[in-house]
């Protein structure tokens, strides 16, 4: 058997498996679309996604509001008024915190890293409480503005993005800045004429890690949300599980469903971008 030959097998085997994980990987979505409209007594007694009797009683029931003052629709309104701030902010103080780390040298730097470092081995549950305490003392719980959800975005508190835009900095050529030096760029001006411009891939990456991460966030709402007319999607789909009458598990998915799709358009608007973010800024050159 010829080399190419060989490498042609290796290769078919290769998007074989690809597309054997990849069913796999998106067989639960898929179903998950199925089963929406499909009735309760068929989604537990058929494992296919095709329903035998299509019914819009998921979608119908997931339109009703569920309390009061609260339905999907304004329950998706309260998310992205918590996503929209939370992405913008993190992308702009992550973007200065790691530039700053990544191009200059100052008292402290290698210490004050070290210390941002070790913050990504502190699990968040075990600053839920002392956060909690110091949030309720300045009056934010349940702050129409969702303050405690957003507000510690503006100081880069997700050590994840720092390091991965100080990672990606760090294959950025450091003779661009000082050719913008030489221009009569500040360091802000190099920043931004310079530096960002090369950093959008990382950029992205972080805006959509950030996006898909608050869009499905549980736990802050849970904490810092009280007033039933702000709970953001995550907390209303729970809310329509309702333990006394039995789970309508089609309104279930279709809320589900419902409240990913932006999710997902904005992924695949995206992809691009993300993917090359997610890659450049893994291997130093």
């Amino acid at each position: 058997m010829t080399l190419e030959r060989r490498r042609q097998i290796a290769t078919v085997c290769k998007y074989v498996v690809l597309v054997l994980v990849g069913i796999l990987m998106i067989y639960p979505l898929v179903w998950m679309i199925g089963a929406s409209f499909k009735t309760n007594s068929e989604i537990f007694s058929s494992i296919g996604f095709i329903p035998k009797q299509p019914t819009f009683d998921g979608y119908k029931a997931a339109m009703n509001g569920y309390g009061g003052d609260i339905d999907i629709w304004k329950s998706m309104l309260n998310t992205y008024k918590i996503v929209i701030p939370k992405v913008i902010l993190t992308i702009a103080s992550c973007t200065i915190t790691a530039y700053g780390f990544a191009r200059f040298k100052f008292k402290g730097h290698d210490f004050l890293f070290a210390l941002l470092m070790a913050t990504l081995f502190l699990p968040n549950v075990v600053l839920n409480v002392p956060q909690f305490i110091m949030y309720n003392g300045w009056g934010w719980v349940d702050s129409p503005l969702y303050l405690p959800l957003i507000v510690p975005t503006m100081f880069a508190q997700d050590t994840y993005f720092v390091f991965m835009l100080i990672q990606f900095l760090r294959n950025i050529p450091k003779e661009l800045d000082e050719a913008a030096k030489i221009d009569g760029c500040t360091a802000l001006g190099t920043l931004w004429h310079v530096i960002v411009p090369v950093l959008k891939p990382a950029m992205t990456s972080a805006a959509l890690f950030q996006f898909m991460w608050s869009s499905n966030d549980f736990m802050g709402p849970l904490l810092y949300v009280s007033t039933p007319k702000r709970y953001p999607a995550a907390i209303f789909v729970k809310m329509s599980m309702d333990a006394d009458t039995g789970f309508s598990w089609n309104r279930i998915l279709a809320l589900s469903l419902i409240s990913i799709i932006p999710s997902l358009v904005v992924f695949f608007i995206a992809q691009d971008q993300f993917i090359d973010g997610v890659t450049a800024g893994s291997v130093k050159g």
